[in-house]
């Protein structure tokens, strides 16, 4: 496993995984414009290396995964004048749309609680595992916010009237409740969030890479088609005319690990 840490984001590789550890414990791991970049960059650089099949986003401590959008920044803006921008008409582009549109696969390992623009950084991922005692929530309505992103996310992940109540509330759930309405596929002790995130991320690396992108990008995208468009995806490489495919059958059938080529 090799690291590099900057002042506000790590970058781990452990085999074909890639850790972004948001670094900001003092703050919460709050999402500070410049974090943000860097989140947005990396995600990107991922999805162009071939060394990366699976991504995992995590926070620094035990306090906080992601407390969301940096309160204190924004009112020091706000302070001195500058314009403010709804999250989708701004010169960046919006971090949750990145994370949510990588072709590969993502994993929060969320290591405490997440909430506001934290929590919709979780719902951006494909995969989530967390612990009982974190705490999960969108409490934008309590400070004049939209949560945009949560808005359209989460009532598409879970029962809409819960959905609607945690929206309007701004009340918070814990993992436990959590897992119960689906939002968690694994609830861990708090020591073993990232090693668990690791395995489960490494399990799927080992899988064929396009393969995985395919059924990613058809399984998220066929949501919101009808039946018969659905079917016809053809997003990406296709794994059934890929080399990939003869190498895993060949595989299969000689009792060994297949050795991928990502064609």
């Amino acid at each position: 496993m090799t690291l590099e840490l900057e002042h506000e984001l790590g970058v781990t590789q452990d085999g074909f995984v890639r850790i972004l550890t948001l670094n900001r414990p003092e703050r919460r791991n709050a999402l500070s414009e410049s974090l943000k970049i860097k989140i947005i960059s990396e995600i990107l650089n991922a999805e162009e290396d071939d060394a990366v099949r699976v991504l995992i986003l995590t926070g620094a401590g035990e306090a906080a995964f992601c407390s969301g959008a940096d309160l204190k920044d924004m009112r020091e803006s706000d302070n001195q004048g500058v314009q403010f921008r709804s999250p989708m008409n701004r010169l960046e582009r919006n971090i949750f749309e990145v994370v949510s549109e990588a072709k590969k696969p993502t994993i929060a390992a969320l290591n405490g609680s997440a909430v506001a623009g934290g929590f919709e950084l979780s719902l951006a991922c494909d995969l989530r595992i967390s612990h009982a005692q974190a705490l999960f929530g969108l409490p934008e309505t309590k400070i004049g916010m939209g949560a945009n992103f949560g808005s359209v996310v989460l009532p598409k992940l879970i029962s809409p009237t819960k959905a609607l109540e945690m929206l309007m509330t701004g009340d918070y759930i814990d993992g436990t409740e959590a897992l119960r309405l689906g939002l968690l596929n694994q609830l861990v002790d708090a020591k073993d969030v990232l090693t668990q995130s690791i395995l489960l991320a490494k399990k799927i690396a080992d899988n064929a890479p396009i393969s995985v992108r395919r059924v990613k990008a058809v399984a998220k995208k066929g949501l919101s088609l009808p039946l018969h468009e659905a079917l016809r995806q053809d997003p990406g490489g296709n794994p059934y005319l890929s080399e990939d495919r003869k190498e895993g059958i060949k595989a299969r059938l000689e009792k060994r690990k297949p050795i991928w080529q990502n064609r």
